[in-house]
């Protein structure tokens, strides 16, 4: 094989080589951004969470004051 082939064989291989070692470290990037994802979301579930909507918790401060509504009507 003349030395032109080998040369371009050398350059495709360094070429392959430096690529794949780019997508390790972006694959390890994915990796870390994952972690990283799964405490936002956890975090936005907490927070949505504590700012439900009244509703959600009407039924039970109802329930609560409802010895209080019977006395206020037996008054």
């Amino acid at each position: 094989m003349p030395a032109a082939a080998w040369a371009t064989l050398a350059i495709a291989a360094v070429i392959i080589a430096l690529t794949a070692v780019a997508l390790i470290r972006v694959i390890g990037h994915l990796m870390a951004i994952k972690g990283t994802l799964g405490a936002v979301v956890g975090g936005v579930e907490v927070i949505a969470h504590r700012t439900r909507t009244v509703p959600a918790s009407v039924d039970y401060v109802n329930a609560e004051l409802k010895p209080v509504r019977d006395f206020c009507e037996a008054v």
